[in-house]
């Protein structure tokens, strides 16, 4: 291998082991390299282009680990209430355990849920459990992630988001529809996954005490934590699976690399000429973005390039199904499949023929500042556990590598765990949700339950919003109610309420579905100019919200929708979508008798309605920052904490001078700056006008 890498290995293999015997797998290499007490997570299967007969599903059934150890199982499910499952890669426990305790109907009257952190996975493993069952999908397999509920009366396994298994709560808190609830992925410690712990735990305890039917809880990781939650869980048994692993080898750069994207695609050629076309790889980067930019980067170089013939997969959470199944076709022989993903594949799906991993081992993550409520999502390194999940997709079929750009030293500085989102994250969208459920959301039970000011904070936003009506003793209001009825965040249920108020009903549900759907602007490296060219006549002087409201509007127009998106350089999934969000936001709206009006050519009053949700973020022009001419002191606008950031290059108000003295901000993005993405140009003023409390709040910060 070239030079700069590096190999690592660890001699003596080891094993730890609990009570009742939860050992650790180990990914390794030939010398048996340890995998930190780290257990790889599930397979999620795929339906190939090449169907699959019934027969063929049922012999690759009966092959799982878990299917050779089902009647044990199902002992151990019958026996006990609660339970924690720990299985490998490839042991089958996600699709299989829930067809097995449908098989001899142990759900009795009720049915089964299985929550996914991602609807990616939430959606495929319905899929591929109910051609194992030979059944329709929506059937008596079903699933439910937002904006799409594919299930019916007959639904007896139901595959849903955490989310959405979160928002059911709110009606049910009980949750009486199931008797087995199975909470997958739990290592993920996602918020909604977390909250649904204490959810699921109070549920069964109310179900025992009113003698109503029985819930069964089971809670299946890798990864995990197994004292914590034994004991969050009144010390309940712990049942290990046996897995399937190969191993693999672990490489590290020598040197520190300050581009990864770079490094990505020098990598991936250099491992390209190098190793045999049948060996596809796997590459791990942040988002949508990125993985946009190395694919067309990879495209480019693939046309110099020696080796075999090259097929880019894109893999991300916001991808269409018929995208996604385009990493699980096959390739033609001589043909190299590179996989370009985000942490989805780390855990939530595991690809097959993958012989070579390179992890660039940074993660996209998000957190917010307690004192103003701004949100920012920042770009930063992962800890060892991810790293170790991400070197286990090489593993997978057979003996793999995985290649890090990031220095072993730089590996053994990292956390040994990701911290979880509660800790991090902004609270006032689950805070609401537990109100709406009658829970009081200071004393609610939680693993690791998040620092005092991060619940005050939301709740003070909460309060300001108008969702509650007090933060000592909170109760919903006229408004709050309704709010919990938009499945998406206060924030943008607030704006879609308020808009009735400005008559911009339709342009604010047209705004906050592109707002909740991906990037709609596509911009390849090698037509960047031309992209930016025709982006031109959807631009507003007034900034990105209502340049995207004209994009929005002007797809609707278009006859040939998808041919006009290759031509103007838009991403047809994304507004197809972003359509679809828009019909489920209308349903609400209609079902809350609102009236749908449109406030024209008065856009200003479309900025005062996205000020009333958007309120924490808002950012100033910077004393002398007129003349500072670029990024210069850190940037020229200064947030509501008191932080200096620049508008994104992305924007249509980069290269205004002088900066406008208020902008108005979707996301606040650190990466090796601080960026402010998605602006708009607004008064000063208004923010007194729409949020007086707040902006009273905040000028002290200034």
């Amino acid at each position: 291998m070239d030079s700069k890498y590096a190999s690592v290995g660890k001699e003596n293999q080891k094993k730890h082991s609990l009570d009742l015997k939860v050992k650790r797998v180990n990914i390794c290499t030939e010398n048996s390299l340890k995998l930190n007490g780290q257990v790889p997570t599930q397979t999620l299967y795929h339906k190939n282009e090449e169907k699959e007969t019934f027969e063929d599903l049922q012999e690759s059934r009966k092959i799982l680990p878990v299917y050779t150890v089902r009647f044990r199982l199902l002992e151990e499910i019958k026996k006990n209430n609660t339970m924690i499952l720990i299985g490998e890669t490839g042991s089958g426990k996600t699709t299989q355990v829930p067809q097995l305790i449908h098989e001899l109907r142990l759900e009795s009257s009720g049915a089964i849920a299985i929550t996914q952190p991602r609807r990616v996975a939430a959606i495929t493993l319905a899929l591929r459990v109910a051609a194992e069952m030979n059944t329709e999908i929506g059937s008596i397999v079903g699933y439910c992630v937002r904006f799409e509920d594919v299930t019916s009366a007959k639904t007896k396994v139901k595959y849903l988001t955490d989310g959405m298994l979160l928002r059911e709560a709110v009606a049910d808190p009980l949750l009486k529809r199931y008797s087995f609830i199975i909470l997958d992925e739990a290592h993920e410690r996602t918020v909604n996954t977390d909250v649904l712990f204490g959810i699921v735990k109070l549920a069964q305890k109310e179900r025992n005490d009113k003698k109503l039917l029985p819930l069964k809880i089971i809670i299946m990781s890798a990864t995990m934590d197994v004292d914590l939650f034994r004991k969050y869980y009144d010390d309940c048994p712990v049942i290990y699976l046996e897995g399937r692993t190969h191993p693999v080898t672990i490489y590290h750069t020598k040197l520190k690399q300050d581009d990864y994207q770079y490094a990505v695609v020098c990598t991936v050629f250099q491992l390209h000429v190098s190793t045999p076309a049948n060996h596809d790889f796997l590459v791990f980067l942040t988002g949508q973005e990125e993985i946009e930019t190395v694919m067309s980067n990879i495209k480019q170089v693939a046309k110099e390039s020696l080796g075999p013939p090259i097929r880019v997969c894109p893999l991300y959470a916001g991808l269409p199904a018929t995208k996604q199944l385009q990493v699980w076709k096959k390739t033609p022989p001589g043909m190299r499949k590179i996989v370009l993903a985000t942490n989805i594949a780390e855990a939530s799906v595991t690809i097959p023929q993958i012989k070579c991993v390179i992890d660039t081992g940074m993660v996209k993550e998000r957190t917010w500042c307690t004192a103003t409520g701004a949100e920012r999502l920042r770009v930063r390194a992962c800890s060892q556990a991810a790293c170790w999940q991400r070197a286990g997709r090489a593993g997978r079929t057979a003996r793999g590598a995985a290649y890090r750009l990031y220095t072993a030293n730089d590996f053994a500085a990292r956390h040994a765990h990701n911290t979880p989102e509660i800790v991090r994250c902004p609270l006032a969208a689950t805070m609401l949700l537990l109100i709406a459920t009658g829970l009081d959301p200071i004393t609610f039970p939680l693993i690791d339950p998040p620092p005092p000011e991060s619940i005050q904070a939301s709740l003070l936003l909460l309060k300001e919003l108008g969702a509650i009506d007090n933060e000592a003793n909170p109760k919903l209001t006229i408004l709050g109610k309704k709010m919990t009825a938009f499945p998406i965040d206060p924030k943008y249920s607030k704006i879609i309420l308020c808009a009735p108020e400005f008559n911009c009903l339709d342009e604010a549900l047209s705004l906050v579905a592109v707002l909740s759907s991906e990037n709609i602007f596509h911009m390849p490296i090698h037509k960047r100019e031309e992209a930016l060219k025709v982006k031109q006549k959807f631009v507003s002087p007034l900034g990105d919200h209502v340049t995207l409201l004209n994009v929005y509007k002007a797809f609707c127009k278009a006859p040939l929708k998808k041919q006009w998106c290759k031509e103007n350089y838009l991403n047809h999934k994304n507004l197809s979508y972003a359509y679809e969000i828009r019909q489920q936001l209308l349903n609400v709206c209609q079902r809350l008798n609102m009236t749908v009006t449109s406030c024209g050519t008065a856009v200003d009053q479309l900025l005062k309605c996205l000020l009333s949700g958007l309120f924490t973020n808002c950012a100033w022009a910077r004393s002398g920052a007129a003349g500072s001419g670029g990024l210069a002191g850190g940037g020229k606008y200064v947030t509501a904490s008191g932080s200096a950031a620049s508008v994104h290059p992305a924007s249509v108000l980069f290269s205004t001078r002088p900066p406008h003295p208020a902008i108005l901000y979707t996301e606040l993005l650190h990466t090796r700056r601080s960026y402010l993405v998605t602006v708009s140009a607004i008064q000063p003023q208004w923010l007194h006008q729409v949020a007086p409390d707040y902006a009273r709040r905040c000028r002290a910060n200034r």
